[in-house]
């Protein structure tokens, strides 16, 4: 990927940083986005740096379209063109249906769907021929899960998304897919823990009874996701679009 430039959203932890450390060790150039912490972020740049990469932070928050558009400008700004996006950033919720509320809703479509199809429309407005776009969606899309119907459904329509965007950003030689991660040993499903312990929520990420019905019998790690997503925007994928790409040990 010597040459290439990258947007990978919700950097600066968890499988997005996994996702920035493998794409600059194959050469490309990583804007890494985070949305309000600088030192996660600026503590990445560091080490990509470090270990003789090249990457710049870059803070928007993705649930305001106005600061997508303004994230891939500023990226453009700084490395004269961007060649790929990894729509990473994104956020879990657990709710039964008589508690969610329309603020809740809000929430997590602002940022699950509304931040994957905003950071689209803004990097397909600079990506060359051959540019790769990989939104994230989750292997929950397709799974019956207690308590998890809106962040399930909000995944779901990254997968419609992916696939109803293909025709339309194939015409322009980009390809775009999804990738739908398992459960993943992450900060984020480790701080929320404390939902897991809840008698109605037998299958989420970090319950034993998820690793007892994958078929590899556990959790997979944020640099197994990284590698998924390395595929999807090399050139092997070339004549991949529109795709949902599970990466899940076997669970589905």
């Amino acid at each position: 990927m010597k040459d290439k430039v990258a947007i990978v959203t919700g950097a600066s932890r968890g499988i997005g940083k996994a996702v920035a450390l493998r794409l600059a060790s194959e050469g490309a150039t990583v804007a890494v986005n985070y949305r309000a912490d600088d030192a996660p972020a600026n503590a990445l740049v560091t080490e990509i740096q470090g270990r003789g990469g090249k990457a710049q932070a870059f803070r928007a928050d993705v649930s305001n379209p106005d600061e997508c558009h303004a994230l891939v400008r500023n990226a453009v700004a700084a490395f004269g063109k961007v060649d790929m996006l990894v729509s990473n950033a994104g956020v879990e919720f657990f709710g039964q249906l008589e508690d969610l509320t329309p603020q809740d809703f809000e929430r997590v479509f602002a940022i699950n769907v509304g931040g994957q199809l905003f950071m689209t429309q803004a990097a397909a407005a600079v990506l060359p021929t051959g540019g790769r776009i990989v939104l994230t969606s989750s292997v929950s899309a397709r799974l019956s899960v207690f308590h998890h119907t809106l962040y399930a459904a909000s995944k779901a329509a990254v997968s419609a998304m992916a696939a109803n965007l293909a025709p339309e950003l194939g015409e322009r030689g980009i390809t775009i897919n999804a990738i739908a991660p398992g459960g993943t040993a992450t900060a984020m499903a480790r701080e929320n823990g404390r939902l897991y312990t809840h008698p109605a929520l037998r299958d989420v990420p970090g319950d034993a009874t998820l690793k007892s019905k994958t078929a590899l019998q556990r959790l997979a790690q944020p640099e197994e996701i990284a590698a998924a997503v390395a595929f999807l925007v090399s050139e092997d994928a070339s004549y991949i679009t529109g795709s949902t790409l599970a990466v899940d040990g076997g669970r589905l």
